[in-house]
């Protein structure tokens, strides 16, 4: 078994990375060990070496759904690198590596004449972090596309490709582990028109641009929808737009967004998400069940 701490010396593995730059918050504190993996080859050779074998792990994507402690992560980080980012289309099949950011996925759907995977362009993520999550907006969720994605499992190397079903794919959940990694998957698509295509993106980043507080530090919505109501009808119901904890604050513009300012802290940002939570439960009965991941504290909420 090769450790992480003798792969520090070949570069591939990195220790004291700051990850605030790596999430839409920009903040928290550094990872342990840092793995940006640069090929399918390289990331086969690390999870069947062992190395991975007992460290807590944490795959990052885009970091557009995550909020790291501040005090960092004592773990391993994997990171895929470029050339995981591959979007090609044959067919009515879009093929995209698990680090292809959504948005892209959609312009090269639409591009290449297909339709249903527009709704993509609304959900600032990477195919990765939509199959773990079955990301969705505008009525469509990923499982609704997905043919299959693989997996490698990085204990021990072992690869899979389950389709929806297998991985258990429900509102904003999946069976995905948090030691397995999305590398590549596979979307059905359908025959489009390229201009109504392009008309439908435009509508999506449309709507985004005026419903959501776009060009701040946040990370998309910060609880699930409870049945029957939006988790942003709730709280903006409850008055509690604006209400702030450190340099971070509920939207005036859309209440299940958070937005952080400059000095905000990761602490900051999840102390707000429990006073909320427990205003909403206190006043409604509603639990809110948080969409975004912490990773890092010491009491998870």
């Amino acid at each position: 078994m090769t450790s992480l701490a003798a792969l520090v010396g070949s570069g591939l593995v990195e220790k004291g990375v700051p990850l605030g730059a790596y999430t839409t918050y920009k903040s928290g504190g550094p990872a342990r060990y840092f793995v940006e993996v640069p090929d399918l080859g390289a990331l086969e050779a690390l999870a069947g070496s062992g190395a991975l074998a007992e460290l807590p792990i944490l795959v990052l994507g885009r970091g557009s759904n995550l909020v790291v402690a501040d005090a960092g992560f004592h773990g391993v980080v994997i990171r895929l690198g470029s050339a995981f980012g591959a979007v090609e289309a044959d067919g009515t099949v879009v093929a995209a590596g698990g680090s292809a950011p959504l948005a892209l996925v959609a312009r090269t759907s639409v591009a290449a004449g297909l339709t249903g995977l527009e709704f993509f362009v609304g959900i600032p993520g990477s195919v990765g972090g939509a199959i773990r999550q079955n990301a969705g907006c505008f009525g469509t969720e990923t499982r609704e596309r997905l043919i299959r994605a693989r997996l490698v499992e990085l204990r021990d190397g072992t690869v899979s490709e389950p389709g929806p079903d297998e991985l258990e794919m429900s509102y904003r959940h999946s069976n995905v582990g948090s030691t397995q990694v999305v590398v590549s998957a596979r979307f059905q698509a359908a025959e489009g028109d390229v201009a109504s295509g392009r008309a439908e993106l435009r509508r999506i980043t449309r709507w985004r641009r005026d419903n959501q507080p776009g060009g701040t530090l946040n990370a998309g919505s910060v609880f699930k929808n409870p049945p029957g109501r939006t988790a942003g009808e709730i709280i903006d119901a409850l008055g509690l737009k604006g209400m702030s904890v450190g340099d971070v604050s509920v939207s005036q513009k859309h209440a299940n967004f958070f937005v952080a300012g400059p000095g905000a802290t990761s602490a900051d940002i999840r102390r707000l998400m429990i006073e909320v939570k427990d205003r909403v439960l206190a006043e409604t009965g509603t639990i809110l069940e948080p969409e975004i991941q912490f990773v890092g504290f010491d009491n998870d909420h």
